[in-house]
């Protein structure tokens, strides 16, 4: 698994700055059962836009990067 933590931190570094744009940040907790658990902060923080960004963005692009993965969970 922690050759998935780097990765994941990779890839969430590299979305980051959009994310900043907007005035939010996303931080990695922890992957679990093969589920990567992050936490929201910021304006995403209730922002009904939030879960687009996370399933259609960073959901997305973490399991093009590692299939294995089978879901972002925020906390």
């Amino acid at each position: 698994m922690n050759a998935y933590v780097q990765e994941i931190e990779r890839i969430l570094d590299s979305l980051r700055p959009m994310i900043h744009r907007d005035g939010g940040d996303i931080k990695f907790v922890k992957v679990e059962d093969d589920r990567v658990y992050v936490s929201l902060h910021g304006a995403c923080v209730g922002c009904p836009a939030s879960i687009y960004t996370l399933k259609l963005g960073i959901e997305q692009a973490i399991k093009e990067k590692i299939p294995s993965i089978k879901e972002v969970v925020p906390l």
